[in-house]
C-alpha cells in the first residue's frame, strides 16, 4: 500500500534503530574520551561491539547483573565519566527501577540508560520481554530526560546529543528493521518537537516506530481530503508543550501514536498539556491496557492496532468530536 501512496517522506533502506545507537556510541567515543560503555551480557543485541573493540579499556561487560551495572555507572560519573548503559528495555527499567530512582535520578547522576528491544516490535521473545510501561516509569522520575527516536538516523543523532546533555537520560530504541526516512545529517535538539508535515484538520503526535505509521496515515487521510499535521515527538520529557499547543490551536484536535501502554505514555503527557491550557479532543493509538505476546513485529502491530490504518481511524474520530 505504501508504494501507491503519495508519501511526504520516503525511504530506500531499512535498518534497526539499535544499530543507530551502536554507531552513535562509537562516534561518541571517538569524540569524547570520557564516554564509557557498560553492557549486561547483550553486546551483540545492543550493537556495542564496535565500541568495545575500539575502546576496550573504556568498556565494561557487567554480565547479567543489571542493578550492579546501574550502580557502577552512577559511580563512574563522580570521576567525570559519561556512562552509556546497554540492555533490553525491560531489564533497563523494570528490573532496576529502584537503582535508577535512588542512584541516578535522585542523585542527579549523568548516566545515559540506553534500552533496546522496547515495545511489541521485539517480536518473538513475547510478553515477558515486551515492556510497554517503560516510558511512563521513566518520565515520572524527577530529573530524567526521556527520548524515543523514530529511525536509525534519528537514534544515532540522539545518542550523540546525549554526550553533551548533562543529567540522567533514558534512550529507547528497538530491534526490527525499520524505514530510514529522516535526514542523515540532522541536528537533534533534545526537547524540541519536529513538525514533519503541515496540516489544518487534525494533528498526529507520534513517537518512535509509530512516526513512520503517522507519515503513512497522513497520505491516506490526504487521499480522502483530510489535512493532517504530523509532529515527531522524539523527546517525551521535557515535552515541547509550545509546539503541541500551537498545533492544536490551529487544527482543533489531535491523535497520539506510540508503541506503549496508553496509560502513562506520550498520550497522557499531551492530554495533561491540553487540559491545563487549551482542552481539545484527543484520541489515543497505543496498547490498551494489556501485555503483548509472541509474534512477528508486523503481526503484533496489526493485532494491537498500532499501524497507519488505526491512526487514520483515530484521526477521523478526533475530527468528529470537534465542536
Amino acid at each position: 500500500m505504501e508504494k501507491t501512496l503519495d508519501l511526504k517522506f520516503t525511504y530506500t533502506e531499512k535498518k534497526d534503530t539499535r544499530s543507530g545507537f551502536g554507531d552513535g556510541l562509537l562516534e561518541a567515543g571517538r569524540q569524547n574520551p570520557n564516554v564509557v560503555g557498560l553492557c549486561a551480557d547483550l553486546i551483540g543485541s545492543l550493537k556495542m561491539g564496535a565500541f568495545q573493540k575500539e575502546f576496550p579499556e573504556r568498556f565494561f561487560q557487567v554480565g547479567i547483573a543489571e542493578a550492579n551495572m546501574i550502580g557502577l555507572a552512577a559511580g563512574m560519573t563522580i570521576g567525570g565519566k559519561i556512562p552509556f548503559t546497554g540492555t533490553f528495555a525491560n531489564f533497563s527499567t523494570g528490573r532496576v527501577y529502584d537503582q535508577i530512582r535512588q542512584s541516578v535520578a535522585y542523585s542527579g547522576k549523568n548516566v545515559k540508560i540506553c534500552a533496546s528491544h522496547a515495545g511489541l516490535t521485539l517480536g518473538e521473545d513475547g510478553a515477558t520481554h515486551q515492556i510497554l510501561e517503560d516510558v511512563g516509569m521513566m518520565k515520572m522520575l524527577p530529573h530524567m530526560t526521556v527520548i524515543n527516536p523514530c529511525d536509525y538516523n534519528q537514534t544515532k543523532a540522539a545518542t550523540l546529543a546525549l554526550v553533551n546533555h548533562e543529567g540522567p537520560a533514558y534512550l529507547r530504541f528497538g530491534r526490527p528493521s525499520w524505514p530510514i526516512f529522516t535526514p542523515k545529517d540532522q541536528e537533534f535538539v533534545i526537547g524540541k518537537a519536529w513538525k514533519m508535515i503541515e496540516g489544518t484538520d487534525v494533528t498526529i503526535f507520534a513517537t518512535g516506530h509509530l512516526v513512520w505509521e503517522a507519515v503513512v496515515a497522513e497520505a491516506m487521510l490526504r487521499e480522502e481530503g483530510i489535512s493532517a499535521e504530523v509532529i515527531n515527538i522524539h523527546t517525551i520529557k521535557p515535552l515541547d508543550e509550545e509546539a503541541i499547543l500551537a498545533s492544536v490551536a490551529k487544527t482543533g484536535c489531535a491523535v497520539s501514536a506510540e508503541e506503549h501502554q496508553i496509560n502513562g505514555g506520550l498520550g497522557d503527557s499531551i492530554a495533561q498539556t491540553l487540559i491545563r491550557n487549551n482542552p481539545a479532543p484527543l484520541e489515543y493509538v497505543g496498547v490498551m491496557d494489556s501485555f503483548g505476546e509472541s509474534g512477528t513485529p508486523t503481526q503484533l502491530l496489526e493485532k494491537y492496532g498500532l499501524n497507519a490504518e488505526n491512526v487514520v481511524k483515530a484521526a477521523k474520530k478526533a475530527i468528529a468530536r470537534k465542536s
